[in-house]
């Protein structure tokens, strides 16, 4: 288990032993946040992350000095920039991925995590936008499967998510077909709506999500779009049997 593990997951004892002896009051030059940062090999981003995630840190009020805070709010605060400005660069997608299991268990941390969701993927799918880098697509990917899948994702992040009008990003990430399989929505209130693209429900018809008197059902309705129905037709034409 790494470092940053440890510290996301000790509980009270054990993080007030690791942090009280960097407490200050002794003749040290270097200040405590930095020393502790370098005594384990952590960045101030992957520290201060790790422990305010921690559903522990909020009682720990004679930690907060050695770290720089005056309250717990203040380092929740920081911790919360953090969360949702950093792109796999200060903390990695393994970090991200951890805090996401820590949190799904604490009904406040939970909550909390609703509200952060939202700003931290606008980011993301900003950066994408601007470089159309590979490697953050391919992560951003990642993150999301382990959103819906660690029980993260709320039913009211996923309407949200599939009420956008902008829905190259969900396209982009099989984010439909991800909420049906993690039976976040029922497949047949995603299947009849015309918000979601012909892609996405081709996407769903091949996973054989999509029982067939749903498509021939979805077929009848004549307000469909031509793209809509061609997708369903040629399904329904290759899959007679």
């Amino acid at each position: 288990m790494s470092i940053f593990d440890e510290i996301l997951n000790e509980n009270e004892e054990a993080l007030l032993q690791r942090f009280y002896k960097f407490r200050s009051g002794d003749s040290r030059s270097t200040p405590p946040l930095e020393e502790i940062d370098n005594g384990y090999r952590l960045r101030k981003e992957q520290l201060l992350s790790a422990f305010g995630f921690n559903p522990a840190a909020r009682y720990l009020i004679e930690v907060l000095p050695i770290l720089g805070f005056a309250t717990f709010n203040e380092l929740a605060q920081e911790r919360n920039t953090i969360f949702t400005t950093d792109i796999y660069k200060r903390l990695s997608l393994e970090n991200v991925l951890k805090i996401y299991e820590k949190v799904r268990s604490d009904t406040d941390l939970h909550a909390v995590m609703q509200y952060l969701l939202r700003g931290r993927l606008e980011k993301i799918e900003t950066e994408i936008d601007s470089t159309v880098n590979t490697m953050i697509i391919e992560k951003y990917k990642t993150e999301m499967n382990a959103i819906y899948s660690s029980g993260i994702a709320s039913i009211d992040f996923a309407e949200e998510r599939l009420d956008r009008q902008d829905c190259g990003f969900r396209a982009l990430l099989n984010e439909a077909t991800m909420i049906v399989e993690n039976r976040i929505i029922p497949v047949g209130e995603i299947f009849f709506r015309s918000s979601i693209l012909p892609q996405e429900k081709q996407k769903l018809l091949n996973k054989g999500l999509i029982p067939k008197e749903l498509i021939q059902s979805r077929i009848n309705d004549k307000s469909i779009s031509a793209d809509e129905r061609k997708v369903l037709s040629d399904y329904l034409r290759m899959n007679r049997n």
